[in-house]
């Protein structure tokens, strides 16, 4: 006479075949990231046929204590191949000078070696979801900025988070979106947090009306 399963067997023969059913889904460690060097060359190997593109850029700033300015900004954001990226303001506020540069310091993960030692921390969970983070550090010694963490989605390799952690206390955070435009994966919107002694503030960046692979003078990446 077959051998009747109680409910609960029944139940952990189920969450086996889950388990044993996730696990084949897995990628396997072979695949998996093994340094930050291998993160940043999948980060650069995404869109490899964009070769540069203009977008404007339009920022929208509010201070949360005294005197509670809320400044606007609008730009142009420049990107070429392989490894340059600024962005221009065209009128920017003496208080907001160094806050205009977080904009540019998101930038082109290739170029984050040039100056910064970065090394993968490893997976890290952040609302629920999994991220790769890599953490910089100043190759030449800063005596303001302690590190800056960079959060990776694995699954498409693109920053959706960077923190800034200051010698002071003080952080900054952005996270970033994107979208497809004429079929390349490019930054839709940020929104930063800025905490750091006498400054708190929030802002929020859209980039809209791309041009795609069009003629970017070098010049423009030595302002």
């Amino acid at each position: 006479m077959p051998r009747q399963l109680t409910p609960i067997a029944r139940l952990a023969g189920l969450l086996a075949s889950l388990v044993f059913a996730l696990v084949g889904a897995m990628p396997t460690t072979d695949t998996a990231p093994s340094s930050a060097q291998n993160v940043i060359a999948k980060m650069v190997a995404s869109n490899p046929a964009l070769q540069s593109y203009r977008a404007h850029v339009h920022v929208d700033m509010h201070m949360l204590n005294f005197p509670y300015l809320s400044p606007q900004l609008d730009g142009t954001s420049y990107y070429k191949k392989p490894a340059s990226y600024e962005v221009i303001f065209e009128s920017v506020p003496f208080y907001m000078k160094n806050f205009s540069r977080l904009f540019v310091d998101v930038g082109q993960p290739s170029s984050w070696q040039r100056d910064q030692n970065v090394v993968l921390v490893g997976p890290r969970m952040l609302d629920g979801r999994t991220y790769l983070v890599l953490r910089m550090t100043k190759k030449i010694h800063s005596d303001i900025l302690d590190h800056t963490d960079a959060y990776v989605d694995p699954h498409t390799y693109e920053v959706a988070r960077m923190e800034w952690y200051y010698r002071s206390g003080g952080t900054i955070v952005i996270t970033q979106s994107y979208r497809t435009q004429h079929g390349f994966v490019v930054p839709s919107s940020q929104h930063a947090a800025i905490d750091i002694p006498r400054v708190h503030a929030v802002g929020d960046v859209v980039f809209d009306e791309y041009q795609i692979n069009v003629g970017v003078d070098d010049a423009v990446f030595s302002q």
